[in-house]
């Protein structure tokens, strides 16, 4: 029998972190702070290489110049990868 929080039957769906992730994202984002998977550099989201000339905008580390997030719009939704960042920290 395997024991842990990812025992088949003890987890709920992901409605049970909307609101602490609604209290996270309705803070001043640029605050924050990432750590890129790169070179493990901490970085202000302000802090970071900004490029907005696509079709959505790439922040890029300051250290490596590794991408550390994508943000896109679309008429539907907001998108969002952080896929080169190991955290972000949020100061409360």
């Amino acid at each position: 029998m395997t024991t842990g929080t990812t025992d088949p039957g003890r987890h709920i769906d992901g409605n049970a972190i909307a609101g602490p992730l609604a209290e996270l994202f309705a803070v001043d984002v640029t605050t924050a702070s990432t750590t890129c998977a790169g070179c493990g550099r901490r970085s202000a989201v302000a802090q970071l290489l900004v490029y907005s000339g696509g079709p959505g905008s790439v922040a890029r580390c300051p250290g490596c110049e590794q991408v550390v997030l994508r943000f896109a719009r679309t008429p539907a939704a907001m998108h969002l990868d952080l896929r080169g960042t190991l955290s972000l920290a949020v100061p409360m």
